[in-house]
């Protein structure tokens, strides 16, 4: 017999779902944001101890969110950073090593030719807004791209839906524009609206600042508020800039709360680099352009009401993470050809490390001016590439490796630094000819990792 109390309660569900989904109440992916600054340091923010930079908004995310003080960038500067991140691999795999060339510097003192480098992230990429994109999004790219723009490498034919950039093409040229330094609120603004408009549908809204890059721009009154602080020239410009690039993150932030979208949306904070040369990152050794702490620590803050707790991570982890992350974040599959890790897990408190122990950079080419605390006098890297496992970091520079003796002199010439950054964070003591057996098994960890990616190799100048 059939029970009309039991079908009616059925039928008026069914008509409440109905007109939920209709009116845009049924609960949708999650949305994602990631406002990326451009050369700011680990050291930059106040929430990592800076006694001169104020960054008030980003430290109210660090005290709501997750903050990873392990984190890295995929590359030293910016477009490797960028390919990175936008490909979740490392280098090896799509040729962006550097801005332009790598054999920048004096020619009589590079001891090897340097790889071609990839300027534009190839075609045959699938990023992270494509795959995103594939899964429902709505994707918008508002700021700084750096890889390309020809038919194949161009944002909108790599998945983006919408770009908008007012500083291009000429990103780095100090503009008359006092209300709106490195378009930082033109950038913020143009995104909000993006967000707007796509409010009724998931979105992944990057939003890749010029600032904190120079020439160094901000408001006016903000370099007088830090005048007071009776600091140089160009650190007053530069505190300035940040503190215009923080308060555009509270624009965002204020946005998603007032629009009720805050308990719907992951934000990450972080940036494509350590900070420039003319702001120390001490304790960290190095700046950007180096593969030292200073140059590939960057500021990392994964913020989500009612989703991610309130904690600080050591796990180290990479920029390249997000792509994995993100794709199965919106329920799509995480192919096998990422190399980054779904931080899922970690960011919901249902696992505290990664399933791997190391990470990897490879740089094989030049780039000149020195850089704080640096290894010589004239350039930020030689070719080198890096691993970092556990508390362990070993950088294996490629020209006393090839061309004094390699592993057969290894006590010698100096081809490898080995650092405990437990104990030594700042790489102010090399452990390379005192723990020969970590050195070992670092090293060959970081050949097996160079022979399987195919990493290519700088060559003696002769060949």
């Amino acid at each position: 017999m059939i029970n009309f109390r039991d079908m009616l309660r059925s039928v008026f569900t069914i008509l409440v779902l109905c007109f939920f989904t209709r009116c845009g109440y049924a609960q949708k992916k999650p949305n994602i944001i990631v406002i990326f600054a451009d050369d700011m340091g680990y050291m930059d923010a106040g929430y990592t101890g800076s006694q001169i930079f104020e960054t008030p908004v980003i430290d109210g995310l660090a005290k709501k969110g997750m903050v990873f003080t392990h984190a890295y960038s995929g590359g030293a500067n910016c477009a490797p950073s960028r390919a990175a991140l936008m490909s979740g691999q490392y280098s090896p795999r799509h040729g962006v090593f550097a801005v332009g060339s790598m054999t920048r510097g004096p020619a009589e003192h590079r001891r090897l030719t340097a790889v071609e480098n990839n300027t534009s992230l190839p075609g045959r990429i699938v990023t992270v807004a494509e795959a995103l994109k594939g899964q429902g999004y709505a994707t918008g790219l508002f700021g700084k791209w750096h890889l390309g723009y020809d038919n194949e490498s161009h944002p909108m034919a790599q998945g983006f839906d919408v770009w908008e950039d007012p500083r291009h093409p000429n990103p780095n040229t100090k503009r008359d524009d006092p209300t709106d330094p490195k378009a930082i609120f033109t950038i913020t603004n143009s995104a909000i609206d993006f967000m707007k408009s796509n409010r009724d549908k998931p979105f992944f809204t990057f939003i890749s600042h010029h600032a904190v890059h120079t020439a160094l721009e901000a408001r006016p009154e903000t370099i007088e508020k830090f005048k007071t602080k009776k600091l140089n020239r160009v650190q007053t410009e530069y505190g300035a800039m940040i503190y215009d690039l923080d308060e555009s993150v509270g624009l965002v932030t204020t946005f998603l709360e007032k629009a009720g979208l805050a308990d719907n949306t992951l934000v990450i904070f972080t940036s494509d680099n350590g900070g420039a040369s003319f702001t120390s990152q001490e304790p960290l050794r190095g700046n950007k352009g180096a593969f030292y702490e200073g140059g590939v620590r960057v500021p990392f803050i994964a913020c989500w009401p009612k989703k991610i707790k309130p904690s600080i991570q050591r796990e180290p982890t990479i920029n390249l993470d997000l792509y994995p992350t993100f794709l199965a974040l919106a329920g799509g599959q995480v192919r096998p050809d990422l190399d980054g890790e779904n931080l899922l897990p970690i960011l919901q408190d249902k696992q505290k490390t990664t399933k791997r122990d190391k990470i990897f950079w490879h740089f094989p080419g030049y780039l000149h001016n020195p850089v704080i605390r640096g290894r010589d006098t004239i350039f930020r890297t030689r070719p080198v590439s890096v691993i970092r496992k556990g508390d362990w970091k070993l950088l294996l520079y490629h020209e006393e490796w090839i061309l004094d003796g390699g592993q057969r002199k290894i006590d010698e010439n100096n081809a490898v630094e080995l650092y405990n950054l437990k104990n030594d964070e700042g790489e102010r003591i090399n452990l390379a000819t005192s723990n020969k057996e970590k050195r070992d098994e670092l090293l060959n960890d970081l050949l097996e990792w160079l022979r399987e990616t195919k990493a290519p190799m700088p060559r003696p100048l002769t060949e």
